[in-house]
């Protein structure tokens, strides 16, 4: 008899919630996680505290500019910078022990450490090996390396860095205009910082919709951060206190020298599956080095399966738990389904800025018949009475069915007004059919039902 029906590796996102559906399903279960606390790189490095900073900052910039408008009166608060890390912490501290409740309502064995596979069927976490009929690797992703740039996570730091600094920078140099790097940018432009980004490519958000990136820019530039674009860093220089960065612009070669007090290493992430024994066992990976599995999620190894990050697709926290819930399914001998082209993406910088489905690029690319519904939010009386005006939603439907084929926001709450559009399309409605649906006033929802209405006789506020 095996210990266990299941061993998942990994107690972030994808692992915890795999590892509560299994015990769910009525499937022994285990999670191997050699952090102190349970939730991965998401709760405890990443998706969770920096939702806090950014909630916080934002505070301040409303107080900043916009409550002496709204007749609130007084003094703009001053930052206490332990204080706010305090803040964060206890966000953290809250999320992480309610997955620890979780696990033990639904009698999951917590594994302390760090896991390994010697064979098929065993998981060995320190010195102990523990039997299992499935497998499940959920071990995430850690930040990608650059050659030339040194982390000490002092001074040239990556998010997790990020997130810990011992004071707020005068200056600080991003590298990488992705989700990471803007969300924090964004943060420490709010707190004082002079926030320098510096992408390779020619626009930010690399592969979302090109309207997006353009409005996107020019409201951050608005908000302070400067953009360097088509720049390729050669390398940091840092000291204890200071750094340089040098890169060359692709349009002429010509090199130059950056000075900031904090580096940010924001170019994307890779699969974290150092010491699991993939390659002694003949688990399949990609060229990118992700675990390569079917459609149920299983590796070519029989019993060893993998979800999120660590697999293709993008690296996203609800796309792990969905495929943690669908593998569970999986191995308790159901049908589990993951519908890829209805995965939000959303930034959460302000203003959000959120995503599902195709862009018009990708359609005109294929070939494809589409039309696009688009309204701003300033024909919104709720954005305008809440000084969120800037942005838009845009509704990319078929020409001939006006089926909603995608959808790009950004705008206030746009990380929450996607989701009505995601339900749509897992249905297979219609842009008419969105329109057609009373939508309650004010609310910001209002544009996403005028811009269903862009898609056919036209909007009524614009």
């Amino acid at each position: 008899m095996a210990d266990y029906d299941v061993i998942i590796i990994g107690a972030g996102p994808g692992g915890y919630v795999c590892a509560i559906r299994c015990a769910q399903l009525g499937l022994k279960t285990a999670c191997v996680e050699g952090r102190e606390t349970l939730g991965g790189t998401c709760l405890n490095v990443g998706c969770i505290p920096s939702k806090a900073l950014l909630h916080a900052s934002h505070q301040l910039h409303e107080a900043e500019h916009n409550f002496a408008r709204m007749g609130l009166k007084g003094k703009s608060p001053s930052v206490d910078w332990k204080q706010m890390q305090a803040y964060k912490q206890e966000v953290i501290d809250t999320n992480t022990k309610g997955v620890e409740f979780l696990f033990k309502k639904n009698k999951i064995d917590w594994l302390k450490g760090w896991g390994s596979i010697p064979e098929a069927g065993k998981v060995k976490v320190g010195d102990e090996v523990h039997t299992t009929r499935n497998i499940i690797i959920a071990s995430g992703s850690e930040a990608s390396a650059l050659p030339g740039v040194d982390i000490d996570e002092k001074v040239v730091v990556t998010s997790t860095g990020a997130l810990e600094l011992g004071k707020i920078p005068k200056k600080m140099v991003v590298i990488g205009a992705g989700v990471i790097g803007l969300e924090l940018g964004s943060v420490y432009a709010r707190l004082g910082a002079d926030v320098t980004v510096v992408e390779f490519l020619d626009a930010i958000t690399p592969g979302m919709d090109g309207d997006v990136q353009k409005t996107f820019q020019r409201i951050l530039k608005k908000q302070g951060l400067t953009f360097i674009m088509g720049a390729a860093v050669q390398k940091t220089e840092a000291t204890k206190t200071k750094a340089k960065v040098h890169y060359k612009l692709r349009k002429d070669d010509s090199e130059h020298v950056l000075d900031a007090d904090v580096v940010l290493l924001a170019t994307g992430r890779k699969p974290y599956v150092d010491g699991l024994g993939l390659d002694a066992l003949g688990v399949e990976r990609s060229e990118r080095g992700q675990i390569k599995v079917g459609k149920d999620w299983q590796t070519n190894v029989p019993g060893i399966y993998a979800i999120g990050d660590c697999i293709d697709g993008p690296m996203l926290a609800h796309k792990a738990e969905d495929e943690g819930m669908a593998a569970a399914e999986q191995v308790a001998g159901k049908h589990g389904h993951v519908n890829y082209g209805v995965i939000p993406g959303v930034i959460y910088t302000w203003p959000e800025v959120a995503n599902v489905g195709e862009t018009e690029e990708a359609l005109k690319k294929a070939d494809r018949a589409y039309k696009v519904g688009k309204f701003m939010f300033m024909g919104n009386g709720r954005a305008k009475a809440n000084f969120a005006a800037d942005g838009f939603v845009k509704i990319i439907a078929d020409k001939e069915t006006d089926r909603i084929l995608g959808a790009h926001i950004i705008g206030p709450g746009a990380g929450d007004l996607i989701h009505e559009i995601c339900v749509a399309m897992e249905f297979g409605a219609s842009a008419e059919d969105l329109a057609m649906t009373c939508h309650a006033h004010p609310t910001y929802s209002e544009a996403v039902r005028e811009a269903a209405l862009a898609c056919g006789s036209g909007a009524i506020h614009s």
